[in-house]
């Protein structure tokens, strides 16, 4: 839970600073961000699917 809040303060503060950065720039962190947090979400999918079965 901790790790889903700092990913979401990185991107309050990614889209804040999102009008003074380039949009290549922008999009790359934003990509980073979506993916970290798609990591995220399927590391604990798969960890409840085996507390389940056990």
């Amino acid at each position: 839970m901790l790790f889903l809040v700092v990913a979401l303060l990185l991107l309050g503060i990614v889209v804040g600073t999102a009008a003074y950065l380039p949009w290549p720039v922008t999009l790359v962190v934003g990509s980073a961000i979506a993916l970290w947090l798609a990591v995220f979400a399927g590391r604990e999918r798969r960890r409840r699917e085996r507390t389940r079965r056990a």
